[in-house]
Parts: structure tokens; C-alpha cells; sequence
């Protein structure tokens, strides 16, 4: 149902006009997701191809292992041009999937494409919340980090540029990681739809986040806290760039409007694009997938430049 309700979001013709003229231009989005189920059936919008095949200019290591826990592999993948041969700034990509599923697999339509672009992608599996609870899902995002500069002159990895980006519960641990630990020295975040407060009334009282903890907000309000980014929000966190979607159901954007505030209130660098009718996930649209990457080319040619 889930999946069905997703299409529904991406593939139906656009019905609000947004006028505020950026470039490129936000993407129309919908006057609500009633909207978005009915005009399912009628079709227009074009997805992102998921499942196409690797190019040829593109070397790809699967598979590695960064770690192992509890006798089971935790895995990575890394991209880059063969032809590479100076190091190169790292775009570390960390799937969302309510903390319960998803895997590294899912960030194929940026993993290729940043590849392709001149830098060097990396995708990392970590524990669901079926095999562990938190932190053991931050302990693995920051474990694979380290092993990525461990092994950066392996693989042609300048560690000193290094960026994350994550979507929803892959977001809230990118955040999390590049918050709560400044040796990682993590240059730059995109965070796509992540929830950054676990203590609002709306975040307590969804199974998913408690799932995470392993225990109800009342029992552990304490560790809700220190599972939320926003506790971590200094002056000295890297640049934010935020996407999100004002019809997201699973996320609300008041998360990501809070975050935003939060950082420039510390003194930190935040960009946020809010797209108005847009549901969770909404990357997954060609036309939302070519605006998020604009904006990404730029922070990433900002705080990871390739030479």
C-alpha cells in the first residue's frame, strides 16, 4: 500500500503553480495527497529509472566489508571514473527505510550519476532496528566513514572532502554522524526529508522511532534526546543543504523548518529548499531529482571542490 500511495505522489500532472522564479524553477507540486491518489490513474510524471546498468566508464567495488558485528558482514560499495587517478573528494550515500529496511542499493540514481560527475560515491549498509536497536545504526554509519578514510588512498579518496547525504531515516543518521562527531571532520550534509527531532509528540508516538529506541518516549525521554540531531546543533556542525516537501506524511516539514532555524541561529550555514505540494521521497520525480541535484552540484562545488 505503501508503494502504491508512493507512485501515487510521483506519477499524476502537476496542479499548483509556484511562482517564485529560482533556477531552475521549484517543481509544481499538489494541493494535497487526495489529489495525488486520484490523478494516479491519469499519469505524467516520469520517475527515476532505478535499475539501469553500470556504465562502462564507471568501476565499481562491491560489496567490501568495513565491519563485522554480532557474525554479520556489514557491507559498502564505492564508485568512481577508471580513469581516476588524483584523489578525489567522497560523497558517502546512507539509504533511509524507517530504520526497519532499505538498503544501500537505493541510492543507484545518485550513486552513477556523482560518479559520472568526477567525484567518488560510497553507499553503506548498517543494522535495521529488526537485528539491533540505536545506536548500533549510528555505530555502524560512523564505523564505515572511518573505514572509508582508513582506505582513502586505496580507492583515490582525498579524506579531507568528504560529504554525506542521507533521505529520512538515512538523513536523521547523516545528521546524527556529522553532528555528534566533529573527527569525522565531515565537510558538507544534504539532508533529504530526515527527521532532526525525535522528542516532538508527533515523533514520540511513531512505532517506527520507537522501534529505534527500543523503549517508549516516557521511559527513555533522555535517550529520544540524544537520538535527535537538532541536541548536537553548534556553530561549528558542517554546511546543511535541506530538501523537503510540504505534503510529507511520514515526515513533517515543520522538522526540517525547525532545523533550519536552529542552524542559523547557532551561526551555521543552512540552505533549505521547502517544495511546496511535494510528498516524501519526492526525489524519486525526474523534475524534483534534476532541482535537488542543481542545488547538491552547487554545495558540493562549494565545500568538496574536485581540484
Amino acid at each position: 500500500m505503501k508503494k502504491l500511495l508512493f507512485a501515487v505522489l510521483l506519477i499524476t500532472s502537476p496542479i499548483i503553480s509556484n511562482s517564485q522564479e529560482v533556477a531552475p524553477k521549484k517543481p509544481n507540486g499538489y494541493y494535497s495527497n487526495l489529489t495525488l491518489k486520484i490523478s494516479y490513474a491519469l499519469g505524467g510524471l516520469k520517475l527515476m529509472d532505478t535499475d539501469f546498468p553500470l556504465p562502462d566508464n564507471i568501476k565499481e567495488y562491491k560489496d567490501i566489508v568495513y565491519k563485522t558485528v554480532e557474525k554479520k558482514d556489514l557491507k559498502l560499495d564505492i564508485y568512481h571514473q577508471k580513469n581516476i587517478s588524483d584523489t578525489t573528494p567522497l560523497i558517502i550515500f546512507i539509504h533511509g527505510g524507517a530504520w526497519k529496511k532499505g538498503d544501500k542499493h537505493s541510492y543507484w540514481p545518485y550513486l552513477i550519476p556523482y560518479a559520472e560527475k568526477g567525484y567518488i560515491t560510497a553507499t553503506i549498509q548498517y543494522r535495521l532496528t529488526g537485528e539491533a536497536i540505536y545506536p548500533a545504526q549510528l555505530n555502524d554509519v560512523i564505523s564505515a566513514i572511518q573505514w572509508l578514510q582508513e582506505n582513502a588512498n586505496e580507492y583515490h579518496i582525498d579524506k579531507n572532502k568528504i560529504a554525506l547525504v542521507g533521505g529520512s531515516a538515512g538523513g536523521h543518521l547523516a545528521m546524527m554522524a556529522a553532528y555528534s562527531d566533529a573527527s569525522l571532520k565531515i565537510k558538507g550534509l544534504v539532508n533529504l526529508y530526515g527527521p532532526s527531532d525525535l522528542t516532538t509528540p508527533y515523533a514520540q508516538q511513531t512505532e517506527s522511532v520507537q522501534k529505534l529506541i527500543g523503549a517508549s518516549y516516557q521511559e527513555v525521554p533522555e535517550l529520544y534526546k540524544m537520538a535527535s540531531p537538532i541536541t548536537y546543533i553548534s556553530k561549528d556542525i558542517p554546511p546543511t543543504l535541506t530538501f523537503q516537501g510540504t505534503l510529507d506524511e511520514l515526515v513533517p516539514y515543520e522538522q526540517s523548518d525547525n532545523l533550519d532555524k536552529k542552524i542559523k541561529e547557532a551561526g551555521a550555514i543552512s540552505y533549505y529548499h521547502k517544495l511546496k505540494g511535494w510528498p516524501h521521497t519526492m526525489d524519486m520525480s525526474v523534475k524534483v531529482n534534476e532541482y535537488c541535484q542543481y542545488y547538491m552540484d552547487e554545495f558540493f562545488e562549494k565545500y568538496i571542490p574536485k581540484n
